[in-house]
Protein backbone atom coordinates (compact mmCIF):
# COMPACT_ATOMS: atom_id res chain seq x y z
CA UNK A 1 0.00 0.00 0.00
CA UNK A 2 1.21 3.50 -0.75
CA UNK A 3 0.99 6.56 1.41
CA UNK A 4 -0.88 8.27 -1.45
CA UNK A 5 -3.75 5.86 -0.90
CA UNK A 6 -4.08 7.13 2.66
CA UNK A 7 -3.29 3.69 4.05
CA UNK A 8 0.02 3.08 5.77
CA UNK A 9 2.07 0.04 4.82
CA UNK A 10 1.27 -2.96 6.99
CA UNK A 11 -2.19 -1.77 8.07
CA UNK A 12 -4.37 -4.71 9.04
CA UNK A 13 -8.08 -5.21 9.64
CA UNK A 14 -8.98 -5.10 13.34
CA UNK A 15 -11.62 -7.77 12.76
CA UNK A 16 -9.88 -10.53 10.84
CA UNK A 17 -6.25 -9.44 10.71
CA UNK A 18 -6.00 -9.36 6.90
CA UNK A 19 -3.62 -6.92 5.22
CA UNK A 20 -5.80 -3.98 4.14
CA UNK A 21 -5.87 -2.79 0.52
CA UNK A 22 -7.86 -0.21 -1.43
CA UNK A 23 -7.48 -1.34 -5.05
CA UNK A 24 -9.66 -4.45 -5.50
CA UNK A 25 -13.16 -4.66 -3.93
CA UNK A 26 -13.47 -8.34 -4.83
CA UNK A 27 -10.23 -9.32 -3.05
CA UNK A 28 -9.72 -9.94 0.69
CA UNK A 29 -8.90 -6.93 2.85
CA UNK A 30 -10.65 -4.28 0.76
CA UNK A 31 -11.08 -0.93 2.52
CA UNK A 32 -13.16 1.79 0.78
CA UNK A 33 -11.65 5.28 0.79
CA UNK A 34 -14.51 6.67 2.90
CA UNK A 35 -13.68 4.16 5.65
CA UNK A 36 -10.19 5.55 6.31
CA UNK A 37 -11.48 7.83 9.07
CA UNK A 38 -13.21 5.04 10.97
CA UNK A 39 -11.75 3.67 14.17
CA UNK A 40 -10.93 0.83 14.33
CA UNK A 41 -10.09 0.06 10.70
CA UNK A 42 -12.23 -2.81 9.40
CA UNK A 43 -12.16 -4.42 5.95
CA UNK A 44 -15.41 -4.16 4.05
CA UNK A 45 -16.42 -7.75 4.83
CA UNK A 46 -15.89 -7.37 8.59
CA UNK A 47 -17.65 -4.00 8.55
CA UNK A 48 -20.72 -5.54 6.92
CA UNK A 49 -20.78 -8.41 9.40
CA UNK A 50 -20.43 -6.06 12.37
CA UNK A 51 -22.92 -3.41 11.28
CA UNK A 52 -25.38 -5.11 8.96
CA UNK A 53 -25.44 -8.75 10.10
CA UNK A 54 -24.26 -9.86 6.69
CA UNK A 55 -21.18 -11.06 4.89
CA UNK A 56 -20.10 -10.31 1.33
CA UNK A 57 -18.14 -12.74 -0.78
CA UNK A 58 -14.53 -12.16 -1.72
CA UNK A 59 -12.42 -14.44 -3.88
CA UNK A 60 -8.95 -15.95 -4.08
CA UNK A 61 -7.28 -18.06 -6.74
CA UNK A 62 -7.20 -21.84 -6.48
CA UNK A 63 -3.71 -22.23 -5.01
CA UNK A 64 -4.37 -19.68 -2.27
CA UNK A 65 -7.71 -21.28 -1.44
CA UNK A 66 -6.13 -24.73 -1.13
CA UNK A 67 -3.53 -23.26 1.24
CA UNK A 68 -6.35 -22.01 3.45
CA UNK A 69 -8.29 -25.25 3.15
CA UNK A 70 -5.29 -27.34 4.17
CA UNK A 71 -5.53 -25.82 7.65
CA UNK A 72 -9.06 -27.13 8.21
CA UNK A 73 -7.90 -30.73 8.64
CA UNK A 74 -5.91 -29.67 11.71
CA UNK A 75 -9.04 -28.29 13.39
CA UNK A 76 -12.01 -29.96 15.04
CA UNK A 77 -14.56 -28.50 12.66
CA UNK A 78 -17.84 -28.97 10.84
CA UNK A 79 -17.53 -28.15 7.12
CA UNK A 80 -20.40 -26.89 4.99
CA UNK A 81 -19.53 -27.33 1.31
CA UNK A 82 -21.93 -25.31 -0.81
CA UNK A 83 -22.24 -26.07 -4.52
CA UNK A 84 -24.36 -24.85 -7.44
CA UNK A 85 -26.77 -27.51 -8.76
CA UNK A 86 -26.84 -25.85 -12.19
CA UNK A 87 -23.03 -26.09 -12.31
CA UNK A 88 -22.48 -29.06 -10.00
CA UNK A 89 -19.32 -30.50 -11.54
CA UNK A 90 -17.90 -27.03 -12.07
CA UNK A 91 -18.43 -25.77 -8.53
CA UNK A 92 -17.69 -28.87 -6.44
CA UNK A 93 -14.30 -28.72 -4.71
CA UNK A 94 -12.36 -31.69 -6.01
CA UNK A 95 -10.09 -33.29 -3.46
CA UNK A 96 -11.94 -31.70 -0.54
CA UNK A 97 -11.70 -34.87 1.51
CA UNK A 98 -7.91 -34.92 1.70
CA UNK A 99 -7.93 -31.37 3.07
CA UNK A 100 -10.66 -31.67 5.71
CA UNK A 101 -9.52 -35.04 7.10
CA UNK A 102 -12.06 -36.76 9.30
CA UNK A 103 -14.13 -33.64 9.93
CA UNK A 104 -17.82 -34.10 9.02
CA UNK A 105 -19.01 -32.45 5.81
CA UNK A 106 -22.50 -31.22 4.91
CA UNK A 107 -23.10 -30.83 1.18
CA UNK A 108 -25.46 -27.87 0.62
CA UNK A 109 -26.71 -27.96 -2.98
CA UNK A 110 -27.98 -24.51 -3.88
CA UNK A 111 -30.04 -23.10 -6.80
CA UNK A 112 -32.65 -25.86 -6.90
CA UNK A 113 -35.05 -23.13 -8.07
CA UNK A 114 -33.40 -23.23 -11.51
CA UNK A 115 -34.56 -26.75 -12.34
CA UNK A 116 -37.91 -27.29 -14.10
CA UNK A 117 -40.81 -27.49 -11.67
CA UNK A 118 -41.63 -31.10 -12.65
CA UNK A 119 -38.33 -32.26 -11.14
CA UNK A 120 -38.35 -35.44 -9.03
CA UNK A 121 -36.42 -34.25 -5.96
CA UNK A 122 -35.75 -37.73 -4.58
CA UNK A 123 -34.10 -38.60 -7.87
CA UNK A 124 -32.07 -35.37 -7.77
CA UNK A 125 -30.86 -36.10 -4.24
CA UNK A 126 -29.89 -39.67 -5.18
CA UNK A 127 -28.05 -38.34 -8.23
CA UNK A 128 -26.10 -35.86 -6.09
CA UNK A 129 -25.27 -38.59 -3.58
CA UNK A 130 -23.94 -40.89 -6.29
CA UNK A 131 -21.92 -38.15 -8.03
CA UNK A 132 -20.44 -36.96 -4.73
CA UNK A 133 -19.34 -40.53 -3.98
CA UNK A 134 -17.78 -40.82 -7.45
CA UNK A 135 -15.82 -37.64 -6.72
CA UNK A 136 -14.51 -39.11 -3.46
CA UNK A 137 -16.58 -36.90 -1.15
CA UNK A 138 -17.71 -38.32 2.17
CA UNK A 139 -20.71 -36.34 3.38
CA UNK A 140 -22.82 -36.64 6.50
CA UNK A 141 -25.88 -35.22 4.77
CA UNK A 142 -27.03 -33.64 1.51
CA UNK A 143 -29.33 -30.63 1.70
CA UNK A 144 -31.07 -29.36 -1.44
CA UNK A 145 -31.76 -25.66 -1.06
CA UNK A 146 -32.51 -22.40 -2.81
CA UNK A 147 -31.12 -19.13 -1.50
CA UNK A 148 -33.41 -17.23 -3.87
CA UNK A 149 -36.59 -18.93 -2.64
CA UNK A 150 -35.29 -19.39 0.90
CA UNK A 151 -36.10 -23.12 0.84
CA UNK A 152 -34.08 -25.88 2.47
CA UNK A 153 -32.25 -23.56 4.86
CA UNK A 154 -34.31 -24.54 7.90
CA UNK A 155 -33.33 -28.16 7.26
CA UNK A 156 -29.71 -27.14 6.80
CA UNK A 157 -29.68 -25.23 10.09
CA UNK A 158 -31.26 -28.23 11.80
CA UNK A 159 -28.48 -30.52 10.52
CA UNK A 160 -25.81 -27.98 11.47
CA UNK A 161 -27.25 -27.82 14.99
CA UNK A 162 -27.20 -31.62 15.24
CA UNK A 163 -23.63 -32.07 13.96
CA UNK A 164 -21.89 -28.96 15.27
CA UNK A 165 -21.39 -29.93 18.89
CA UNK A 166 -18.38 -27.96 20.19
CA UNK A 167 -16.95 -27.35 16.73
CA UNK A 168 -16.34 -24.27 14.64
CA UNK A 169 -18.23 -24.20 11.34
CA UNK A 170 -16.26 -23.67 8.12
CA UNK A 171 -18.22 -22.62 5.03
CA UNK A 172 -16.44 -23.32 1.74
CA UNK A 173 -17.46 -22.95 -1.89
CA UNK A 174 -16.64 -21.60 -5.33
CA UNK A 175 -17.65 -18.17 -6.55
CA UNK A 176 -21.31 -17.46 -7.39
CA UNK A 177 -22.74 -20.47 -5.56
CA UNK A 178 -24.67 -18.50 -2.91
CA UNK A 179 -22.16 -18.77 -0.08
CA UNK A 180 -22.73 -15.27 1.28
CA UNK A 181 -26.49 -15.93 1.59
CA UNK A 182 -25.80 -19.05 3.63
CA UNK A 183 -23.31 -17.21 5.84
CA UNK A 184 -25.89 -14.51 6.49
CA UNK A 185 -28.48 -17.08 7.56
CA UNK A 186 -25.98 -18.70 9.91
CA UNK A 187 -25.09 -15.32 11.40
CA UNK A 188 -28.73 -14.45 12.04
CA UNK A 189 -29.50 -17.85 13.58
CA UNK A 190 -26.39 -18.49 15.65
CA UNK A 191 -24.82 -15.17 16.62
CA UNK A 192 -26.34 -12.68 19.05
CA UNK A 193 -25.81 -9.53 17.05
CA UNK A 194 -27.92 -7.32 19.30
CA UNK A 195 -24.58 -7.12 21.05
CA UNK A 196 -21.77 -5.72 18.89
CA UNK A 197 -19.58 -8.37 17.37
CA UNK A 198 -16.08 -8.46 18.75
CA UNK A 199 -13.58 -6.64 16.54
CA UNK A 200 -10.55 -8.36 17.99
CA UNK A 201 -9.07 -11.23 16.03
CA UNK A 202 -10.55 -14.55 16.98
CA UNK A 203 -7.92 -17.13 18.06
CA UNK A 204 -6.70 -19.17 15.14
CA UNK A 205 -7.82 -16.72 12.46
CA UNK A 206 -5.96 -17.09 9.18
CA UNK A 207 -5.29 -13.99 7.15
CA UNK A 208 -7.87 -14.54 4.44
CA UNK A 209 -10.85 -15.77 6.45
CA UNK A 210 -13.35 -13.96 8.65
CA UNK A 211 -14.22 -15.61 11.94
CA UNK A 212 -17.70 -14.71 13.17
CA UNK A 213 -17.97 -15.35 16.94
CA UNK A 214 -20.90 -17.44 18.15
CA UNK A 215 -22.63 -17.19 21.48
CA UNK A 216 -20.95 -20.36 22.79
CA UNK A 217 -17.39 -19.19 22.15
CA UNK A 218 -16.99 -20.94 18.81
CA UNK A 219 -17.14 -19.36 15.37
CA UNK A 220 -18.43 -19.51 11.83
CA UNK A 221 -15.40 -19.39 9.55
CA UNK A 222 -16.22 -17.52 6.34
CA UNK A 223 -13.66 -18.53 3.71
CA UNK A 224 -13.14 -16.67 0.42
CA UNK A 225 -14.82 -18.06 -2.70
CA UNK A 226 -12.51 -20.21 -4.80
CA UNK A 227 -12.11 -19.19 -8.45
CA UNK A 228 -12.23 -22.12 -10.90
CA UNK A 229 -11.15 -20.87 -14.32
CA UNK A 230 -12.65 -24.03 -15.85
CA UNK A 231 -16.08 -22.43 -15.37
CA UNK A 232 -17.41 -20.36 -18.24
CA UNK A 233 -18.68 -17.81 -15.73
CA UNK A 234 -15.09 -16.92 -14.82
CA UNK A 235 -14.08 -16.24 -18.43
CA UNK A 236 -16.86 -14.15 -19.95
CA UNK A 237 -17.12 -10.39 -19.75
CA UNK A 238 -19.32 -9.32 -16.82
CA UNK A 239 -21.83 -7.84 -19.28
CA UNK A 240 -22.41 -11.33 -20.70
CA UNK A 241 -22.89 -13.12 -17.38
CA UNK A 242 -26.66 -12.59 -17.45
CA UNK A 243 -26.82 -14.45 -20.77
CA UNK A 244 -25.38 -17.67 -19.34
CA UNK A 245 -26.37 -17.53 -15.65
CA UNK A 246 -30.10 -18.27 -15.39
CA UNK A 247 -32.17 -16.49 -12.75
CA UNK A 248 -35.44 -18.37 -13.29
CA UNK A 249 -36.46 -22.01 -13.85
CA UNK A 250 -35.02 -23.48 -17.04
CA UNK A 251 -37.33 -24.19 -19.96
CA UNK A 252 -35.65 -27.15 -21.67
CA UNK A 253 -35.32 -26.85 -25.45
CA UNK A 254 -35.77 -30.14 -27.33
CA UNK A 255 -34.25 -30.53 -30.81
CA UNK A 256 -34.62 -33.46 -33.20
CA UNK A 257 -31.26 -33.66 -34.95
CA UNK A 258 -29.98 -35.53 -37.96
CA UNK A 259 -26.35 -36.50 -38.36
CA UNK A 260 -24.29 -33.63 -39.71
CA UNK A 261 -26.15 -30.83 -37.94
CA UNK A 262 -24.70 -28.16 -35.68
CA UNK A 263 -26.22 -25.90 -33.02
CA UNK A 264 -24.64 -22.66 -31.86
CA UNK A 265 -25.50 -21.27 -28.43
CA UNK A 266 -25.10 -17.63 -29.34
CA UNK A 267 -21.34 -17.36 -29.81
CA UNK A 268 -20.67 -19.09 -26.49
CA UNK A 269 -20.45 -22.68 -27.69
CA UNK A 270 -21.05 -25.01 -30.62
CA UNK A 271 -22.57 -28.51 -30.55
CA UNK A 272 -21.96 -30.87 -33.50
CA UNK A 273 -24.02 -34.01 -33.99
CA UNK A 274 -21.73 -36.28 -36.00
CA UNK A 275 -23.30 -39.75 -35.99
CA UNK A 276 -25.96 -41.84 -34.27
CA UNK A 277 -29.09 -41.65 -36.43
CA UNK A 278 -31.94 -39.20 -36.02
CA UNK A 279 -32.64 -38.60 -32.33
CA UNK A 280 -33.60 -35.89 -29.87
CA UNK A 281 -31.45 -33.80 -27.55
CA UNK A 282 -32.64 -31.64 -24.67
CA UNK A 283 -30.74 -28.43 -23.94
CA UNK A 284 -30.68 -27.09 -20.40
CA UNK A 285 -29.20 -23.62 -20.84
CA UNK A 286 -30.27 -20.10 -20.00
CA UNK A 287 -33.31 -19.29 -22.11
CA UNK A 288 -31.80 -15.87 -22.89
CA UNK A 289 -29.18 -17.61 -25.03
CA UNK A 290 -30.39 -18.05 -28.62
CA UNK A 291 -29.82 -21.39 -30.33
CA UNK A 292 -29.02 -21.34 -34.07
CA UNK A 293 -29.13 -24.50 -36.18
CA UNK A 294 -27.02 -25.06 -39.30
CA UNK A 295 -25.31 -27.82 -41.28
CA UNK A 296 -22.05 -29.11 -39.87
CA UNK A 297 -20.31 -28.45 -43.19
CA UNK A 298 -21.23 -24.74 -42.96
CA UNK A 299 -20.48 -24.25 -39.25
CA UNK A 300 -16.90 -22.97 -39.55
CA UNK A 301 -17.83 -20.46 -42.24
CA UNK A 302 -20.92 -19.28 -40.35
CA UNK A 303 -18.96 -18.63 -37.17
CA UNK A 304 -16.17 -16.82 -39.03
CA UNK A 305 -18.68 -14.52 -40.71
CA UNK A 306 -21.27 -14.02 -37.99
CA UNK A 307 -19.61 -14.83 -34.63
CA UNK A 308 -20.28 -11.89 -32.31
CA UNK A 309 -23.02 -10.47 -34.55
CA UNK A 310 -25.85 -12.78 -35.63
CA UNK A 311 -24.30 -15.36 -33.31
CA UNK A 312 -24.19 -13.45 -30.03
CA UNK A 313 -23.57 -12.91 -27.19
CA UNK A 314 -20.73 -12.23 -26.76
CA UNK A 315 -20.14 -9.34 -29.14
CA UNK A 316 -17.13 -9.45 -31.47
CA UNK A 317 -15.23 -7.27 -29.02
CA UNK A 318 -15.88 -9.55 -26.06
CA UNK A 319 -15.49 -12.71 -28.17
CA UNK A 320 -11.94 -11.60 -28.99
CA UNK A 321 -11.19 -11.46 -25.25
CA UNK A 322 -11.93 -15.18 -24.80
CA UNK A 323 -9.43 -18.00 -25.42
CA UNK A 324 -9.55 -19.67 -28.83
CA UNK A 325 -12.05 -22.51 -29.13
CA UNK A 326 -11.06 -26.13 -28.50
CA UNK A 327 -12.93 -29.09 -30.01
CA UNK A 328 -13.98 -31.89 -27.63
CA UNK A 329 -15.18 -35.12 -29.30
CA UNK A 330 -17.37 -37.34 -27.11
CA UNK A 331 -18.69 -40.85 -27.72
CA UNK A 332 -22.04 -41.25 -25.94
CA UNK A 333 -22.53 -44.85 -24.73
CA UNK A 334 -25.55 -46.91 -25.76
CA UNK A 335 -28.38 -47.50 -23.32
CA UNK A 336 -27.20 -45.02 -20.68
CA UNK A 337 -29.05 -41.72 -20.20
CA UNK A 338 -26.19 -39.23 -20.55
CA UNK A 339 -25.61 -35.49 -20.17
CA UNK A 340 -22.90 -33.53 -21.94
CA UNK A 341 -22.07 -31.01 -19.21
CA UNK A 342 -20.43 -27.64 -19.92
CA UNK A 343 -19.27 -25.90 -16.76
CA UNK A 344 -21.02 -22.58 -16.24
CA UNK A 345 -23.17 -22.90 -19.35
CA UNK A 346 -25.49 -25.87 -18.70
CA UNK A 347 -25.84 -29.31 -20.23
CA UNK A 348 -27.26 -31.32 -23.12
CA UNK A 349 -29.22 -34.51 -22.44
CA UNK A 350 -28.93 -37.22 -25.09
CA UNK A 351 -32.41 -38.74 -25.16
CA UNK A 352 -31.89 -41.73 -27.47
CA UNK A 353 -30.48 -45.07 -26.34
CA UNK A 354 -28.55 -45.85 -29.54
CA UNK A 355 -25.51 -43.82 -28.52
CA UNK A 356 -24.00 -40.95 -30.47
CA UNK A 357 -20.81 -39.21 -31.51
CA UNK A 358 -20.83 -35.48 -30.79
CA UNK A 359 -18.33 -32.66 -30.59
CA UNK A 360 -18.42 -29.54 -28.42
CA UNK A 361 -16.45 -26.40 -29.28
CA UNK A 362 -15.61 -24.10 -26.34
CA UNK A 363 -13.01 -21.56 -25.25
CA UNK A 364 -9.87 -23.44 -24.21
CA UNK A 365 -9.94 -24.44 -20.55
CA UNK A 366 -13.71 -24.67 -20.03
CA UNK A 367 -14.64 -28.02 -18.49
CA UNK A 368 -16.78 -30.40 -20.56
CA UNK A 369 -17.60 -33.94 -19.37
CA UNK A 370 -20.09 -36.75 -19.86
CA UNK A 371 -22.13 -37.71 -16.81
CA UNK A 372 -25.27 -39.70 -15.89
CA UNK A 373 -28.35 -37.62 -16.69
CA UNK A 374 -29.45 -35.30 -13.88
CA UNK A 375 -33.06 -35.14 -15.08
Amino acid sequence: MTEQSGLTAGSKCSGCGIQLQMESPEQPGYLPAQALERTPLLCQRCFRIRNYNESSTVTVDQSEFLRLLSQVGDQDALVIHIVDLFDFHGSVISGLQRFVGNNPVILAVNKTDLLPKVTNWNKIRNWVQKEAKELGLKVEDIILCSAKQNTGFDRLLEVVGFLRGNRDVYVVGATNVGKSTLINRLISDYSDLEEELTVSRYPGTTLDTVNIPLDDGHAIIDTPGIVYETRYTELVNKKDLAAIMPDKPLKPAVYQLNEGQTLFFGAMARFDYIEGGRQSFTFYINNRLNIHRTKLERADELFAQHGGEMLAPPTREHLAELPAWTRHELRIPKGKPTDVFISGLGWVKVNGEQGALVAVHLPKGVKVIMRPSLI
